[in-house]
Parts: structure tokens; sequence; C-alpha cells
């Protein structure tokens, strides 16, 4: 039994051990797939080098252009084609007419709003019977046309003294006599001429200075017109920083005559502002400088320090010729008191009156003058470029009382 199982184990070992021959002698005759070959590398040109010496190559013609042929960075379009730009034209000089006689040709401007106080008089002083009720209206009249408690009283009181002595009755010796006084409290003897002219090294300095809202910018740009009306060369200083757009207005006056204006940074420092516009006067030979000062009145010390500092500064190139002071008329004696502060903090030469052509009172000019003991130059009778006059105490006087 046992010879049995032996030979059965033998006969197993036998058979498995032939399969696995049979297997192994399959996998060898099975092929593999061959294998891809290897991708060629990539070969990578070097630049020419440059041939060096005898080996260079002749060089190639090519065609060269001009600056104005190469075209702008994003221009698409030939330069022909490109729209002209356009420049501005240049501002028209303007000719003003002379100021000889200026004031008589706007003298129905003035007398429309002032011959109320000479009608008014000759009314009261053609009554029948001139007794103190009559004076005391007299009086109120003109204490009402701003002419002042003072001059007032004195115009009375020689006005009483004439018509008492005299026997004055008639309209026509009536008008007479209220003219005579009236121009005597006007003063034709006080010195009115503008001192604009060059001196051998410098121009003639002129400070335009007044409380902003009076019309100073304006009456400066208006002034350039009446000196350049008389021969006069002008260059204007913008000294007045600390108001918008007041440079831009001088500017813009100057332009309209050919004067040139010297200006600086908003808020900038006014006395080197006005330095250097006598400083372009001197280099243009010009016959006159026209300084529009800042119009500030906060404080009495600020506007004495700031305007003083523009005259001492000023008065390092030559002397400073006329300080003129702007007041608007229609303020009447509230207008004397800014006329006060002012003559206090520096020298005034003169005065222009603007806006006398409104709801001014001719008066003022009367009490103005008696007030700072200095001559109305100019009035402003008017918006326009030319209203601006010389003035003439005959016309205004003759203006005041009517025909």
């Amino acid at each position: 039994m046992e010879t049995v199982i032996l030979v059965v184990v033998i006969a197993l070992v036998v058979i498995l051990a032939a399969g696995g021959l049979v297997v192994g002698s399959r996998r060898k005759n099975k092929q593999l797939p061959p294998a891809a070959p290897p991708s060629p590398p990539k070969i990578t040109t070097p630049p020419a080098e440059p041939h060096v010496g005898e080996e260079a190559e002749a060089p190639q013609e090519e065609s060269r252009r001009t600056v104005e042929e190469v075209p702008l960075p994003g221009a698409t379009a030939a330069p022909e084609a490109l729209e002209e730009v356009q420049v501005p034209p240049a501002p028209v000089i303007e000719q003003p007419d002379p100021t000889a006689g200026r004031l008589v040709r706007l003298r129905s401007r003035l007398s429309r709003s002032q011959n109320t106080l000479g009608k008014g008089l000759l009314t009261l002083l053609s009554r029948e019977r001139l007794d103190d009720e009559t004076w005391e209206e007299v009086e109120d009249t003109l204490i009402t046309a701003d002419v002042g408690v003072a001059p007032t009283q004195e115009l009375v009181e020689r006005l009483r003294t004439r018509v008492r002595v005299h026997g004055t009755r008639t309209p026509a010796e009536l008008r007479a006599l209220l003219r005579e006084e009236l121009l005597t409290l006007v003063d034709p003897a006080l010195d009115r001429v503008l001192h604009t002219e060059s001196h051998e090294e410098s121009p003639a300095v002129v400070l335009v200075v007044g409380v902003n809202g009076t019309g100073k910018t304006t009456t400066t740009g208006k002034l350039a017109r009446v000196l350049v009306a008389d021969g006069r060369s002008v260059v204007l200083g913008a000294a007045d920083t600390f108001r918008a757009a007041a440079a831009d207005q001088l500017q813009t006056w100057g332009e309209r005559v050919g004067a040139r204006t010297v200006r600086g940074p908003e808020g900038g420092d006014p006395a080197s502002i006005a330095f250097d516009a006598v400083k372009e006067g001197i280099a243009e030979g010009a016959d006159t400088v026209l300084i529009d000062t800042a119009g500030r009145l906060h404080t009495k010390t600020g506007l004495m320090d700031e305007l003083g500092k523009v005259k001492r500064v000023v008065e390092k190139h030559g002397p400073v010729d006329e300080v003129l002071l702007v007041l608007d008329a229609t303020t009447g004696q509230n207008g004397l008191v800014q006329a006060r502060v002012f003559a206090e903090v520096v020298d005034i030469t003169g005065i222009v009156l603007t806006k006398l052509d409104g709801t001014a009172k001719g008066g003022i000019v009367i009490a103005v003058q008696r007030e700072l003991g200095v001559p109305v130059k100019l009035v402003g009778l008017g918006e326009g470029a030319d209203d601006l006059a010389p003035f003439e105490p005959e016309a205004f006087v003759d203006a005041l009382i009517g025909d």
C-alpha cells in the first residue's frame, strides 16, 4: 500500500515538473514590442557672429529719414493730416481817448445824481422871505448831501452875510453866488496834478490803497488807461495777493492797453511783488508803475505793517510819488472812517472817489478834503473803461447846481 502511494506522489511530481518547463518555454518564445527609438536632441543654431576685418560684409545702402519724417509714438496720420494748433489771437490793444475835458464830457452823468443839491438850495434861497427857518433848511440840505457840519456852517454863514449885504435876489444872482461859495469849499487852489512822470533812473511809482469793495483794483486798471491816453508807458504791480482773482482782473485791464502786469502766487508777499514791479519798470524804461495793494482792514496795526513794508521796499529803487486812497462815494460819512485809518498809516497824496454817478452825494468831495487835507484827484463816474476822470472843481460845481 505504501508502495502505491509513493508511486502516485512521484508521478505527480513528474507531471508538475513537465508543466513548468512548457510554461517557461512559451514565455521565452513570446516577443516583447520593440522600444521606441530616442528622439534626436534639439540643436539651437547660435546667432551668427559679426565678421571682423577682411571677412566683413559690405554695408547695405539704407534710406535715411529726417527728424520731421519720423512718426511720433501713437501717431497714425501723416504730419500734414494733423489739425493745425489753434493759437489764441493776441489781445487787441485799445487807444483810450485823451483825458483832457473828460469830466466835462461826463458832466451829464454826474449831474443826474448831483444837481438835486443845487436845485434844492436855489429853491430855498429864492423864497421871498429868508428867515431863520429857511436857513436851517439850507443847513439840513447841505448836511444831507454829506458836505459835513463844519463846512456847512461856514457856507451858510457866508451866504447869509452876502444876501443881507448885497440884497441878492434874482435866480441868476443866487446861482452865481451859490456857485462861487461852493467852489470856495471845493478849493480849486489845491494841487490836483498826478505826479506820474519818470525820474532820471527810475519810473514814477503810484501806490493805490483802499478797502476791498471800493473798486480799488478796477480803479488801478482805469488809471492805467488814463496814463496811456496821456502818452505814458505803464507797468502794473498786482500786490493784492489776498483777494481771489485780483491779479487776473488787473492783468486783463493791463492787456487792453498794452501794459505789462507783474504778479506772484496767491497769498504771496505783496512787498516782494511791488519790488519786482518797480524793477521791471526800470528794465523797460517805463514812465509809471502802478501798484495795487491789498485792501484788508482787520486791524490798523496789521495794515500799517503791510503798507509800511511795501513802501519801504519800493523806496529801495526810488521815491514813491503818489499814494492814492480809493473811497466809495456811496458810503458817505462812513467812508471818512476808513479814510482816517489809512491817513494814519500812510501819507496819502490824493483821493479817488468812485461811484460818484450813483446814489452818492456830491458833498462828500468837500467833506473828505476837509477831513484829510488832501485833494480829490480822480472821480469814477460809471462802470465803463473810460469813466475815470481827473477832478475839475469848476465842472464839478456846475454839475452840482445844474444849468
